[in-house]
């Protein structure tokens, strides 16, 4: 599984649950479509993070990087439908930072050749 995170902030004066039910609506219909796997938005807590991460954490799920690679098709595509619910919660968020990490060790590491 690969799983792009993104951190980021609302912007000043943005409801943080029309937010998530902007949100919602963005990655279930990507989900909906076989272009991910899951998703999960979390918020955090107690002022605790590494810095300087923003406020809120979204992970993406992907079962491979094909899969990633068709997901930034559609949406790099610009054209509706994706582009109206992508720019509903694109237009909402600032200092954004993304990481793509994976499964470790994941289902194709093969044990017992390493040379390092």
């Amino acid at each position: 599984m690969d799983i792009y995170n993104a951190w980021f902030d609302l912007k000043a004066g943005v409801s943080d649950v029309e937010f998530a039910d902007r949100l919602k609506t963005y990655m279930e219909s990507l989900k909906n479509d076989g272009l991910m796997q899951g998703w999960r938005l979390m918020r955090r807590k107690l002022g605790l993070s590494a810095a300087p991460v923003g406020e809120f954490h979204l992970m993406m799920e992907f079962s491979d990087l094909a899969q990633l690679d068709s997901a930034f098709n559609r949406v790099g595509s610009r054209r509706e439908p994706i582009e109206g619910v992508h720019f509903g919660v694109n237009s909402l968020v600032q200092n954004v930072q993304f990481a793509l990490y994976r499964d470790f060790p994941d289902s194709i590491r093969h044990r017992g050749d390493e040379k390092f």
